[in-house]
């Protein structure tokens, strides 16, 4: 099986940002090591110099396809993690469900189960807040397509926001009830925009959502 060219949308001498396409690991758990973006992106640095090193700053769901910042030196990877809350963050998500508010600000706090399913609480003890706007690009009877701007990064916010209010993302198969048949979560992280760490000037990066989720939207508009 010939392997995949790693997708590269922009790289220099500290940085490199490059697509997760869904169902791949950012980086490994106990159960996998190898097969994980993380590798990928290492592979690629020893290829040029087998002292080179890679720093995770931030991660994405294993569903979840799109932008991912890699460092290259601890020391661009603690200023890009400190400076964090900078970072615009936007996703498109295909949900279900015809969206009446055409925009909205989802706060909730999350905290997570010991079997690792993520869920909303009244407790603050318990839970951290996660902060989720969205705005309705398009829509029909049956899905809207949202772009989605993230002010905090907590562990599934997205998905289980949108289903607390009965519009899961098509194809999740965790916090959804529907039975839909996608074969990946329609949930893409397509913008990037942050100061350089190191060059101080803005890096804006976007990146095509899948044809699919417009073709959903056309069959019933």
């Amino acid at each position: 099986m010939k392997k995949e060219k790693l997708k590269i949308l922009y790289e220099d001498k500290f940085i490199i940002v490059v697509y997760k396409k869904p169902n791949l690991l950012t980086i490994g758990t106990d159960k996998e090591r190898e097969k994980t973006l993380f590798h990928e992106v290492l592979e690629y640095e020893k290829r040029k110099n087998k002292n080179n090193k890679i720093f995770v700053v931030h991660r994405l769901d294993k569903d979840t396809e799109g932008l991912v910042i890699f460092a290259k030196d601890i020391k661009t990877k603690n200023i890009l993690q400190q400076n964090w809350d900078n970072v615009v963050r936007k996703y498109v998500a295909l949900v279900h469900g015809h969206i009446n508010k055409k925009r909205e600000t989802l706060v909730n706090l999350l905290a997570e189960s010991k079997t690792y399913e993520v869920y909303i609480t009244d407790n603050p003890k318990i839970g951290k807040k996660a902060i989720t706007s969205y705005e309705v690009i398009t829509q029909n009877k049956g899905y809207s397509l949202l772009e989605i701007d993230i002010k905090t990064g907590r562990k599934h916010q997205i998905r289980v926001q949108l289903a607390n209010i009965n519009h899961p993302i098509a194809g999740d198969k965790k916090y959804s009830k529907h039975k839909d048949g996608f074969r990946n979560l329609c949930l893409c992280a397509n913008y990037l925009k942050f100061n350089h760490p190191v060059l101080n000037k803005d890096i804006e990066l976007k990146i095509d959502y899948p044809n699919m989720y417009d073709e959903i939207i056309k069959k019933s508009i």
